[in-house]
């Protein structure tokens, strides 16, 4: 079990909030504004003060290793995301974190840190959120590496694979009950201001990070493809069960090989949706908000609210913007086999307890950890894949 770590602390009560934060939060708060709005003073002369530059002491952070959910303890029993991390990165460290549903764990000197942001995309950018702002972290140059399960599109993946995301999409959408839509709709979910679905407005929109309608989070595709040369001939977990457990998606070639490293995009909804129909939706959507360029991969609820924290962030100046990697990994398909109902599909466990999934996101997502913080001196100010 994890020990907890005292100083410097801070509680979720106002009246027992610390000193040293209490003191600078005026402080914490000025800066925020001023990055995120200006103001005529700051813009004639000079830029923001760093965040760093608020607290004394903070912990300078390398990594952030962001998972959604764990089952039960941090170590020993059934795993969620988080449990190969804490107990093979010797995340010892246990830190109360009034800014998320579930304390933070750190190695020895706070240079790596995982946060459990909670499920769904409310939990997800608000625990974020909360970590870049915690005043006893200094995440200046920090990197940002979701390693989390997902579903994947049995035409493009197997279980057990690892995804590498280049775009990160939204599902901000209209819905209709499907038997109160026009006969010819293969689905009840249309883009805001479109009349039908998969078909954008007739008005000129776009979909970016700071749009009105937020859908497409482009992260950078340099640190991407550096991320996925850097991993792509991981061993990945597989073994014959299950390999049996692909043979019946006959018609899916790519369901019934063995696990692999890719790079392949990122759906996120606060809905666990499952089935035929909502899968091509998924593969529309992504395709439509994204001009063509990306292509559904892996299903999740948490990528899009992360990526627009992060993009958020950044151009508050509190972390570095073009430091974020999305690592999925397929832990169960979003739609049946042949010869399966969608909804017996639905009910069954994830095959293995999730064990290829959870295997995956660690084996791939801790060799760029590794790379990262031995490596530091090349990596603090020089960005992977940059010219």
């Amino acid at each position: 079990m994890p020990v907890a770590d005292k100083p410097p602390r801070w509680s979720p009560l106002s009246k027992k909030v610390c000193p040293v934060f209490k003191a600078r939060l005026p402080l914490a708060l000025s800066a925020i504004l001023a990055a995120a709005m200006g103001t005529a003073h700051a813009a004639a002369t000079q830029p923001p003060a760093p965040m760093s530059a608020l607290v004394n002491q903070r912990w300078p952070v390398k990594m952030v290793i962001v998972t959604t959910y764990e089952n039960g303890e941090d170590t020993g029993d059934r795993a969620g995301e988080l449990q190969l991390w804490a107990e093979r990165e010797k995340l010892t460290k246990r830190i109360e974190f009034p800014g998320g549903p579930h304390h933070l764990l750190t190695n020895d000197d706070h240079s790596v840190v995982a946060i459990v942001t909670g499920i769904g995309l409310v939990n997800a950018g608000a625990s974020l959120m909360a970590l870049a702002l915690d005043p006893r972290f200094d995440v200046s140059k920090a990197y940002w590496l979701v390693a989390g399960i997902a579903g994947v599109d049995p035409e493009v993946g197997a279980i057990g694979d690892a995804a590498w995301a280049n775009y990160v999409v939204n599902d901000f959408a209209i819905s209709f009950d499907r038997k109160d839509a026009p006969a010819d709709w293969a689905y009840g979910i249309l883009p805001f201001r479109s009349t039908r679905p998969n078909q954008l407005p007739d008005v000129k929109m776009s979909f970016g990070p700071f749009d009105r309608y937020a859908q497409l989070f482009p992260l950078n595709q340099r640190l991407t493809k550096w991320a996925y040369e850097l991993t792509k001939d991981t061993s990945l977990y597989y073994t014959p069960e299950v390999a049996a457990f692909e043979k019946p998606w006959t018609g899916f070639p790519e369901a019934q090989r063995p696990p692999q490293v890719m790079i392949g995009d990122s759906f996120a909804s606060n809905y666990f949706w499952h089935g035929q129909t909502l899968t091509k939706w998924a593969r529309d959507w992504v395709r439509l908000h994204s001009d063509g360029k990306a292509r559904f991969v892996m299903s999740n609820t948490e990528d899009s609210a992360i990526a627009a924290a992060v993009a958020r962030m950044g151009r508050m100046g509190v972390i570095k913007g073009d430091r974020l990697m999305v690592l999925r990994t397929a832990s169960n398909y979003t739609m049946a086999h042949p010869g399966q109902s969608d909804y017996d599909s639905w009910r069954q466990e994830f095959p293995f307890d999730g064990a290829p999934a959870f295997e995956a996101a660690y084996r791939v997502g801790s060799r760029v950890v590794h790379e990262i913080t031995d490596h530091w001196d090349r990596y603090e100010d020089q960005t992977p894949g940059a010219d």
